[in-house]
């Protein structure tokens, strides 16, 4: 009795050790290359959604929230703000762009303080205050194009950032 009682015991132990290793990764999926074009396709239907400060259903988005729903409905986990998003992924140079990489600005003086998803062909989706989720030029140069900060790449489970 004392034998089984002792082994339940580290079954227990090692079941927890497990779970506090590998949990942040369970549900994890990686964005890859064929996912792409489908994160874009995502993002780009969801245009005319109204925008919602906060906002993280289809009721009204924000910035981040417009993002996070969109990659979540890939199996993607992303942080809930723009700059804990800008944390993760890896840096893309603006010239390598690819569909479905996470396009960073800074629109309030204070670092990164929006986030779009490139769709191809210099655009990416985004919701803002003034249109909510429309498509906008990355390189306008009265808005946009000065405000660009950079760009990630959400490659694997290892780029993912965890909810915030």
């Amino acid at each position: 009795m004392r034998i089984l009682l002792r082994m339940q015991k580290s079954f227990a132990y090692l079941a927890i050790v497990f779970v506090l290793l590998f949990a942040p990764f369970i549900g994890q999926a990686e964005a890859s290359s064929s996912d792409t074009a489908s994160i874009s396709e995502t993002a780009s239907s969801l245009v005319g959604i109204k925008y919602a400060y906060g906002g993280t259903t289809t009721a009204g988005f924000d910035c981040s929230g417009y993002v996070n729903y969109v990659f979540k409905q890939h199996g993607i986990n992303l942080s809930r703000t723009s700059s804990g998003m800008y944390a993760s992924g890896t840096k893309v140079d603006k010239s390598d762009l690819e569909e479905g990489d996470l396009v960073f600005f800074n629109t309030s003086g204070k670092g990164v303080s929006h986030v779009g998803i490139y769709i191809g062909d210099g655009e990416f989706a985004h919701s803002s205050s003034s249109k909510g989720v429309s498509i906008a030029k990355l390189n306008d140069p009265h808005y946009w194009g000065k405000r660009y900060v950079g760009a990630k790449r959400i490659t694997g489970s290892s780029d993912v950032a965890f909810n915030n």
